[in-house]
């Protein structure tokens, strides 16, 4: 779910790039927006833990404990830890002028091989 995560912010960062965001408002709005996704999908799946937990016995019971810390460390370090780490990286410039995200101009002729 981390790794998940953190593609998810990374696509949203990419969105806002492409949206002509600066990159410190693209990395402020990136984590705003996939915050809820997120949110959603670890939820889910601390619920499906919980209910291993309460209708489990024996190894399936320790099974879900440890599933459902798991969920809850992975939310934490991809959201928190991931924005810090980024905070003390681009925080501290002035002016950023580029992200080292990857690719995010489309150009034609790639937009016009992909749909020939």
């Amino acid at each position: 779910m981390a790794i998940d995560a953190n593609v998810l912010i990374n696509e949203r960062i990419r969105e806002e790039l492409r949206g002509g965001a600066t990159p410190q408002a693209a990395i402020a709005a990136g984590y705003e927006r996939a915050w809820g996704t997120i949110l959603d999908s670890n939820v889910t799946t601390l619920i499906a833990g919980l209910a291993l937990l309460i209708f489990g016995q024996g190894p399936v019971r320790g099974f879900a404990v440890v599933h459902c810390l798991g969920i809850m460390t992975s939310m934490f370090s991809a959201v928190t830890v991931s924005r810090a780490i980024v905070n003390l990286v681009y925080g501290h410039r002035r002016r950023v002028q580029r992200l080292a995200i990857g690719n995010t101009r489309l150009e034609m002729s790639t937009a016009k091989s992909a749909w020939s």
